[in-house]
């Protein structure tokens, strides 16, 4: 739902021209240097960047989910550390706090969130529980009024210099599936949760991942989110369903920017002595990368319209994962093949984002768990699924005809 057309177009106007004249002339820095320069960070809070999606009396901006998605098209236009520095705080580090935090949880955090003076960090990954979220091992147990939680989070964005963490643990030894499983919010400097340095990556250079540790880490019953045990599972799938569309949205802007590489370079380069964008091969993967972008667009764009209006997108926004997270892939992989030997260069757009980009299949749910996921869905015939097939029933008169 877009509630204000000429207030959004301003604001992505503004965000256009800060990615254009501001970021992506960092880029190459950024990548060589695996680090993100304060003084963009301190535009980034200065804009407002880091509240969007928090709502307006905890001093965010409130953007519904489909405003969030166009903002996302643009803002990842540059290379993905720069969304991912304050992706955290609009996203998947704030949403199970605004879906199910108590209030007072929600003052306390929320506006630090949301003007960039606290980094939020999703603590959900364990070695031995990824596209198994439930298998987690890392425990709460209840000691008067404090839990004290035990073992291990990898592969957590923004873990390095996050200042609040949402952890989730089992509290109930008892029930291995997703019913014993709590979210807990964690400051920094709480005794017993240390962090790792950054892991050196393939690609995303600049966006901090690494592990969170937790030893004895004591903390008091009201830093349960929600204030109520075993809803831990149900907090981090409602983040994740909302993630998933923003993720979809963030993988369109590279492919734009993709697109747009391919354009210049099959424009400028020339072969046989004409330039290569004459030649039908080559349109071809310029027309399959817009058509691509064009059908993910919509995809997304419907989907996050659908959760505006309050309904269940737990599938839709799973093919949204999906098949945008792949499309911009097949972009990536066109867009080298249209630079040649260039394309395999390093220190060029392309080739930074072809390795950015491989990063989106994995996250928020591999591709294969997320076609596992579809697939399981429309067998059950879930909302979604139904929606669908009523849109595409035909009526009595189109019968009749």
């Amino acid at each position: 739902m877009i509630r204000d057309a000429g207030k959004l177009n301003t604001l992505l106007s503004q965000f256009y021209r800060f990615v254009v004249d501001e970021c992506i002339p960092l880029e190459a820095q950024v990548d060589r240097d695996d680090a993100l320069p304060e003084a963009i960070v301190e535009r980034m809070r200065a804009l407002g960047l880091f509240g969007h999606s928090i709502p307006t009396a905890y001093g965010g901006a409130g953007l519904t989910t489909e405003e969030l998605a166009c903002v996302n098209m643009v803002v990842s236009q540059c290379g993905p550390a720069f969304r991912a520095r304050f992706g955290g705080n609009t996203g998947i580090g704030s949403e199970a706090l605004i879906a199910d935090g108590t209030e007072a949880q929600k003052r306390r955090y929320l506006p630090q969130l949301a003007s960039g003076a606290m980094t939020g960090a999703f603590a959900l990954t364990e070695p031995g529980a990824g596209s198994d979220a439930i298998a987690l091992a890392t425990t709460a147990v209840r000691d008067g009024e404090h839990y004290v939680l035990n073992g291990g989070k990898r592969y957590i964005t923004n873990a390095p210099i996050a200042e609040l963490f949402t952890v989730f643990a089992r509290t109930d030894p008892n029930e291995r599936g997703a019913r014993g499983i709590s979210a807990f919010l964690i400051e920094r400097g709480t005794p017993g949760l240390t962090t790792s340095s950054a892991y050196r990556m393939m690609g995303q250079r600049g966006s901090p991942v690494g592990e969170v540790h937790l030893n004895d880490c004591r903390v008091p019953t009201s830093a349960l989110l929600g204030g109520e045990p075993g809803m831990g599972f149900r907090s981090a799938m409602k983040a994740l369903n909302k993630q998933r569309i923003n993720l979809a949205g963030l993988c369109i802007g590279p492919a734009i920017r993709l697109l747009d590489e391919m354009l210049v370079r099959a424009r400028e380069r020339e072969q046989f002595g004409r330039p290569i964008a004459d030649f039908q091969l080559v349109q071809q993967l310029i027309a399959q990368s817009n058509m691509d972008i064009h059908a993910a667009r919509a995809l997304v764009l419907e989907t996050a319209r659908a959760r505006d209006r309050g309904e269940d997108v737990t599938m839709t926004a799973s093919m949204c994962k999906l098949f945008a997270t792949e499309m911009c892939g097949r972009v990536a992989d066109r867009a080298v093949q249209v630079y040649g030997g260039g394309g395999f260069i390093a220190d060029n757009a392309v080739e930074r984002l072809y390795r950015d980009v491989r990063l989106f299949r994995l996250y928020e749910g591999t591709s294969q768990i997320h076609e596992l996921n579809i697939a399981k869905l429309t067998l059950r015939g879930e909302p979604d699924d139904v929606r669908h097939r009523q849109l595409h029933q035909p009526s009595m008169q189109e019968n009749a005809s």
